[in-house]
């Protein structure tokens, strides 16, 4: 996986930005949802990189369990560098792990950030519709 489709990936998910808030060689990827009344956002990020193919990798949003579990079978995969290694996975795309399976993980990332959203926003992002057949 390259930059480009991690990019596209990450982007394309409901209310999903780019943003850069620690300088233009980080890329931060949100989602954006209305707060109630209209006049703000709440944003969450859900995905994290460089973006840099040197030492290309994405931290990623993960459920504990799950990511102890992936830590322990792929190498690739360790706790994500200043952030809640509880919750988050750094994943290094140097080719090792399948395209569909990081994009499962950047997928499992954003809906654990859209979960953490009020009924209504998830409903704005059209959220509730997608995720139905999982609650």
């Amino acid at each position: 996986m390259d930059a480009a489709a991690l990019r596209g990936i990450c982007l394309g998910f409901p209310g999903a930005f780019e943003d850069f808030p620690f300088g233009p060689e980080t890329s931060v990827f949100k989602v954006r949802a209305a707060v109630s009344g209209g006049s703000r956002h709440e944003t969450k990020m859900f995905a994290l990189s460089a973006m840099q193919q040197a030492d290309f990798s994405v931290s990623l949003k993960c459920e504990p369990a799950l990511a102890e579990q992936l830590r322990a079978a792929h190498p690739e995969i360790s706790g994500a560098w200043h952030l809640n290694k509880k919750h988050w996975n750094g994943v290094r795309l140097d080719g090792s792990l399948p395209d569909s399976m990081v994009r499962d993980m950047v997928e499992d990332s954003y809906d654990l950030v859209v979960a953490s959203l009020s009924r209504r926003q998830q409903e704005q992002l059209g959220w509730a519709r997608l995720a139905g057949g999982r609650r």
